[in-house]
């Protein structure tokens, strides 16, 4: 610090330019460079040229259905003019807009004319630009209430609690001797159903199965339906013995009886009368 800062230290607050680091700073550093829009504060940022025109409608509580045109459009050329004087492709949308108004303004001077003879009073030429206008601040206002729920991740955080038990290593089931003999048997019904058969011709006679259900039967009152059949002959038998019962119950040699629903059947040798 020099003798002049030195000097001037207990007053530093009042002739000093900025504060560096705590310490006063009384001149600017020759290599400073400061660009020319380094200052520079838009104090108001619109989203298009309705959204300007409503801001100046509102701002100054003009009636939206009775537009002051000449006041509206000085003051929006004013704002078009400072745009283009800072970016001119920004400006573009804006002058369009204002061709509208310039020309809303021009045909409001004009004398009005009729072009329906049974029209009572003639078109007003702000009445499409009222129509754009209430349709974009309602479109606004709707925007606005949704801006204004809560949302994820702007106003509300989502949060996971991890336990003690998550960070545990798994614990695997015991397996015991019923779950292998399930698995065992699901093996050798898949090998079951991949595997050939080679099928046989055997000769069965109907005829001979026939007496062989008679010669069961013979002497005995009831005989139950599950007993004339032995499951150790292999299905083919099985199937020959029952066609064989129904030719029997056909030809009325046997009757099939049973007491009630789902009760037992018997079967039992056919009465003939001496």
């Amino acid at each position: 610090m020099t003798d002049t800062a030195a000097a001037l230290a207990p007053g530093a607050d009042a002739v000093a330019l900025a504060r560096l680091y705590g310490e006063p700073l009384f001149a600017l550093p020759q290599d400073l460079y400061i660009p020319p829009d380094a200052l520079e504060v838009f104090l108001e940022a619109f989203e298009g040229p309705l959204d300007l025109l409503l801001y100046l409608i509102r701002r100054q509580n003009f009636n939206i259905l009775d537009i002051p045109m000449v006041e509206v459009t000085r003051q929006y050329l004013a704002y078009v003019d400072e745009v283009r004087s800072r970016n001119l492709e920004l400006a573009a949308e804006y002058l369009l807009m204002a061709a509208m108004l310039i020309e809303i303004k021009s045909r409001m001077l004009l004398p009005p004319r009729r072009q329906d003879p049974e029209q009572a009073e003639p078109e007003d030429p702000r009445a499409e630009l009222v129509r754009r206008l209430l349709e974009y601040e309602q479109i606004k206002q709707a925007a606005q209430q949704l801006n204004a729920l809560p949302q994820q991740g702007r106003d509300v955080l989502g949060t996971q609690v991890g336990r003690g038990a998550d960070l545990a290593p798994p614990r695997l089931p015991d397996v015991c001797v019923q779950d292998l003999q399930q698995a065992w048997c699901d093996i050798l019904r898949r090998a079951r159903l991949v595997q050939h058969h080679r099928i046989t011709r055997e000769e069965l006679s109907v005829r001979e199965y026939m007496s062989h259900v008679l010669k069961t039967l013979k002497g005995r009152r009831f005989v139950p339906f599950e007993e004339l059949f032995d499951p150790a002959q292999g299905s083919t038998v099985l199937v020959v013995t029952f066609i064989a019962l129904l030719e029997l119950a056909k030809e009325t040699l046997v009757e099939i009886t049973q007491a009630e629903a789902f009760a037992p059947i018997y079967v039992r040798l056919a009465y003939t009368p001496a």
